[in-house]
């Protein structure tokens, strides 16, 4: 298979003849690389890079005033993150090599926040950060708004009504995350340090509507090396058994969605959550900043193959059934970001009351 990722224009769900080139764009993307670029999207592009100019401006701040803005009681899904506290599963013990902050841009469910209430948080601001804040919460939803029109050209592309996945997200515990990666000094270049362990998001999509490097005076810059950025893991074929290593870098103006581990359960693996890592630059100093926004399950749905792609090998792969918040905290746990003992709210929760009888 020829390794280039299609590119889907979003103009094509609205013309006539265009849904059909859509749908092969979006069954070959996620299908085979699990990613998809997608031209004409309609983000406010002065915007994003009006909020990248706040975002560099906070994390420059003293590192006493950002530990204010960390979370730690909700596990750091809003506010803050400070540098080494998140790892990929599969990273070994070595955490990112990047900062953060969360911000759920979308209207929570009540009583979910009442069974989840780290993962339903509210948000937490800076203060003296309006702009921040403002373009923060405005970009969170129009990304959200494009996965939605993705979401709806996959159940299409897939032969299922059109609002098989996006019904499916309302109420759901979408988040934004705005991300700083870190510069590495000459010890660290050419290490294994990466900006982001290879990893699998754990949500539906995501979404990144793109990025920018700074050199080393902190001024914005193109990509320093060629070799740097975003790397994701085709599916394996018997010409790649492991799949092969594809270097992701966007046609100019396009935004990344990417398959979550979500969207691969419900599809039975026909569209693959993407194995990604993010390489720092061969040259000390440089930095990135970057957007995502990750578009959940409802955290009361069923997370379990649909009946059109469910076989005994789909029963196998992808059983048990879970619920989809039962399952993001059981991931968080697995990160290192929520702990072990929070597992114990699952389940049976008054065998003190028996024992309390039988004393």
């Amino acid at each position: 298979m020829e390794e280039t990722i299609p590119v889907v224009d979003l103009d094509d769900l609205r013309r006539e003849g265009g849904a059909d080139r859509a749908a092969d764009a979006l069954n070959r993307a996620f299908g085979h690389f699990g990613l998809v670029y997608v031209r004409n999207h309609g983000i406010d592009t002065g915007q994003l890079e009006r909020f990248y100019d706040s975002w560099v401006e906070l994390t420059e701040r003293p590192d006493a005033e950002k530990e204010t803005w960390a979370r730690a009681d909700v596990w750091y899904q809003r506010g803050w993150t400070p540098p080494n506290t998140e790892q990929a599963v599969v990273a070994g013990g070595q955490p990112d090599f990047k900062e953060c902050y969360f911000v759920a841009p979308m209207e929570l469910d009540e009583r979910c926040r009442l069974m989840f209430p780290e993962i339903y948080a509210e948000n937490s601001w800076p203060e003296n950060a309006d702009s921040f804040r403002e373009d923060y919460l405005a970009l969170g939803a129009a990304v959200h708004g494009v996965g939605m029109d993705l979401l709806r050209a996959c159940a299409k592309a897939l032969d299922l009504p059109e609002d098989t996945f996006a019904e499916a997200t309302k109420g759901g515990p979408h988040v934004t995350r705005a991300l700083r990666y870190l510069p590495l000094d000459e010890s660290q270049v050419g290490t294994d340090i990466l900006w982001g362990e290879e990893h699998t998001d754990f949500n539906l999509l995501t979404l990144l509507p793109g990025g920018r490097f700074y050199d080393p005076e902190g001024e914005r810059c193109e990509r320093p090396d060629p070799e740097s950025g975003l790397y994701l893991r085709a599916r394996a074929t018997e010409e790649h058994p492991k799949g092969r290593m594809v270097h992701g870098r966007p046609p100019a103006g396009c935004l990344v969605a990417q398959v979550g581990q979500q969207l691969e359960i419900l599809t039975g693996g026909h569209y693959q959550a993407t194995p990604h890592v993010i390489t720092p630059p061969k040259q000390p100093a440089y930095t990135r900043t970057a957007l995502a926004h990750f578009i959940h399950l409802h955290s009361e749905r069923r997370l379990f193959p649909h009946e059109k792609f469910l076989t005994e090998e789909t029963i196998l792969a992808y059983g048990p059934p879970v619920l989809a918040g039962t399952y993001g905290l059981k991931t968080l746990v697995d990160i290192g970001l929520a702990p072990k003992d929070a597992l114990a709210k699952l389940g049976y929760h008054h065998y003190d009351r028996l024992a309390e009888a039988r004393s």
